[in-house]
């Protein structure tokens, strides 16, 4: 049996982890469990489509990430999309249509692609793609947001649509979110937390781990004030820095130690909650899980990456479908090459083969 082929089944198995994970943490919430109970059979469905592509050579990653904006109302210290410019407010001319985003949602559903993780920029700046990601129930759109944009209609669009999961960005306590994100912007997100816990809305918290809050975002008091804002996922994201000066902010192999150890802790503390770490959880997957071994990314101007720390492409989705694009040459050598696998010293692997992926796309 193939490496790819034993890769699907330990993507397929973490998938239904994260279900039944989350069918666990709504066992209170009738309208959640409803919605979970109704997404369980379609994401078995959707296993079996994967898994016919696998059978005749092609592999299918559950996970999308999709940026479907490069505008963002906040200047975050360090922010990764800005540093490689990602996000900014100019050439949104160049962004892929509502009717563009509808078609590659309707390939992702062909596919058998699970999740697609919605980010920006600030991805409620496009209310018409979110909206236009609701209709598509059979995919669970995690919605990656700084919170400063939702509203009382934001807030009814995520109560009637179960499949849109708020993933509310924070960096620890008031005093590491303001420092980072803005003055006030720890209080206007647990605001939101607040009215999101009143309505009964399943929704996480998007935490970036550095050297320096480690400890305070993995500590038992840090999730037990998310729990009582009723937040149900804690996605650990692993700070990737952005130039010489942040470098050691990067997690290491001592404090990626120290987050696997925390989240066990954390998962036997509160079994009603999800914790996830990101590319940390890579480890138990032999590599790096971009390019299409377990996700792709597709930027909010069409171009198909491996992913968003790794914003090169060969591939455009305004002229080619997902599935030209998990075949593109970029993709193809990253992983015939080894590039995506083996160990690394903090951050994300393709960040730190820049310059080889460079190499690869002028070949």
């Amino acid at each position: 049996m193939s490496e790819t082929f034993l890769l699907a089944e330990y993507l397929n198995k973490a998938m239904k982890n994260i279900v039944s994970g989350a069918l666990k943490a709504s066992l209170k919430n009738p309208k959640e469990s409803a919605f979970i109970l109704k997404y369980i059979q379609k994401s078995k469905r959707a296993e079996k489509v994967r898994m016919k592509y696998e059978e005749s050579g092609s592999h299918i990653p559950p996970f999308l990430i999709a940026s479907i904006t490069t505008s963002c109302n906040l200047f975050c210290k360090g922010c990764y999309a800005r540093a490689n410019h990602a996000c900014h407010e100019n050439g949104t001319q160049n962004q892929l249509s509502c009717n563009k985003w509808h078609d590659i949602f309707t390939e992702a559903t062909n596919l058998g692609i699970s999740f697609i993780l919605l980010a920006g920029g600030e991805p409620l700046m496009r209310k018409d793609v979110i909206e236009c990601a609701s209709l598509f129930e059979s995919i669970v759109f995690p919605v990656f947001t700084n919170g400063t944009m939702v509203n009382e209609d934001y807030i009814n669009l995520f109560d009637k649509k179960r499949n849109l999961v708020p993933i509310l960005s924070i960096e620890g306590n008031k005093l590491e979110t303001d420092l980072r994100r803005g003055d006030g912007i720890y209080d206007r997100v647990t605001n939101v937390m607040e009215n999101f816990h009143r309505k009964g809305i399943f929704y996480g918290a998007s935490i970036t781990v550095t050297t320096e809050n480690i400890n305070t975002v993995t500590s038992d008091a840090f999730i037990d004030k998310l729990a009582m804002y009723g937040c149900m996922v804690a996605f650990f994201v692993e700070y990737v820095p952005v130039a010489a000066h942040s470098e050691h902010l990067a997690p290491t192999e001592k404090e990626r130690a120290i987050l696997e150890k925390r989240q066990i802790h954390l998962r036997s503390r509160y079994p009603d909650r999800i914790f996830l770490s990101f590319p940390g959880d890579e480890k138990h997957t032999g590599g790096c899980l971009a390019a299409g071994r377990g996700f792709f990314h597709i930027s909010a101007d069409g171009n198909a990456e491996p992913c968003p720390f790794s914003p090169y492409s060969d591939c455009n989705v305004k002229e080619n479908t997902l599935l030209d694009a998990l075949t593109s040459p970029l993709f193809e050598r990253l992983n015939k090459d080894g590039m995506l696998l083996g160990e690394h010293d903090g951050g994300c692997l393709l960040f730190k083969k820049e310059e080889e992926i460079k190499k690869i796309l002028t070949r």
